[in-house]
């Protein structure tokens, strides 16, 4: 992904790009022929937690397919430090991570899809003009399913 962030946090040799929604747009409509499997998520959401795992496995299995996996942190900034970071680290977490940190979440959540409620965990898996929304929990089969819809 090559964005500008707002800010980094770094904490123990962990650098975290925050991006407000303006800033994280664009990563939505970039048309250069990766797929990219866009996962948001937070520390406290037991779901986006429980799937995790599967994303790490597509991000370790289809790279070479170009294919990028971005996990969204929409967790508090306070706590990038005594959460996020930590957490990361103890799921040996690969996949490039970001943080979402726009408050504004009415105005930007319908940007991203019409229909999307606002609950996590949400992925998105798009090509160029393809895009496909999600808005549940992912086995690591249904998962990799999607995605090939989607190669």
């Amino acid at each position: 992904m090559r964005l500008e962030a707002d800010k980094i946090i770094s904490s123990k040799g962990v650098d975290i790009p925050v991006y407000d929604f303006q800033s994280f747009e664009p990563l939505l409509h970039l048309d250069d022929g990766k797929t990219r499997i866009i996962n948001f998520w937070a520390t406290w959401c037991k779901p986006c937690v429980v799937e995790l795992p599967y994303f790490e496995l597509i991000n370790s299995r289809y790279k070479e397919a170009g294919v990028e996996v971005i996990l969204v942190s929409l967790d508090l900034p306070s706590q990038v430090d005594t959460k996020l970071i930590p957490f990361l680290a103890k799921q040996h977490i690969e996949s490039e991570v970001l943080l979402l940190d726009d408050p504004d979440a009415n105005g930007w959540i319908s940007k991203v899809d019409k229909n999307w409620s606002g609950s996590i965990p949400a992925t998105i898996i798009c090509k160029g003009n393809k895009m496909n929304f999600y808005e549940r929990s992912f086995t690591y089969n249904e998962l990799e399913q999607e995605l090939k819809k989607i190669l």
